[in-house]
């Protein structure tokens, strides 16, 4: 009976960590698309140069391509400004943010927003980056109450990366997900974001948050 269990237990531990990494891209059985798209995600080079970018450029982006033709995109690294309105933080410990063009703090929650994503290759190293910093750093508005004054202006920065899981149907092999994601303009996004600047009006330009 315990061989029994012990197989049993074996068998989900084993199940368990296949479905994580093929859910993660990473099983010797995760289609390409996949495969990319965590080297994507997982991406440590500093950019030379960013490239200005604004949400209706966002928006403009090709959805539902095959890989041969998004990922040239993806070697581009840009920047949005705009407000972070809130901050998630991920299973894999990614930090989430929802950059969105306008500070209302009464539409907030209805007003689709760029994701950009703080990724943990990132954090580690870093002594500023943290999720409480961060967050009082951007001022994000939560449902227990904005901060006073609000979210503030910040310009993020880091690579392109399509998201393909929320633009259906492109990828049809795994659990559906909308198109775009709730709240989500795009499935593209700033993934890894490589910097951060903070609005400051006494100086009246962005100030660099350094890691």
């Amino acid at each position: 009976m315990l061989r029994a269990l012990a197989a049993l237990a074996l068998l989900v531990g084993a199940s368990s960590l296949m479905f994580y990494l093929w859910w993660i891209g990473e099983s010797p059985f995760s289609p390409p698309e996949d495969r990319h798209l965590r080297i994507m995600k997982e991406r440590v080079a500093v950019p030379d140069s960013y490239r200005t970018f604004t949400f209706e450029d966002f928006a403009a982006l090709p959805h539902a391509r095959p890989l041969a033709q998004f990922a040239p995109l993806e070697q581009r690294a840009v920047s949005l400004v705009g407000y972070v309105e809130h901050m998630q933080l991920s299973a894999d410990g990614d930090y989430h943010l929802a950059i969105i063009p306008h500070a209302d703090p009464h539409r907030w929650l209805d007003i689709p927003c760029v994701t950009g994503e703080v990724t943990p290759e990132w954090t580690r190293r870093s002594k500023r980056w943290t999720w409480e910093k961060l967050n009082a750093r951007f001022q994000c508005f939560s449902k227990s109450g904005a901060w006073p004054g609000g979210p503030r202006r910040a310009r993020i920065s880091g690579w392109l990366l399509y998201d393909f899981q929320y633009d259906e149907p492109y990828l049809t092999t795994r659990m559906p997900l909308q198109s775009p994601g709730p709240g989500r303009l795009t499935g593209w996004e700033i993934h890894p974001v490589t910097r951060i600047e903070i609005w400051d009006d006494s100086l009246r330009a962005f100030v660099e948050y350094p890691l």
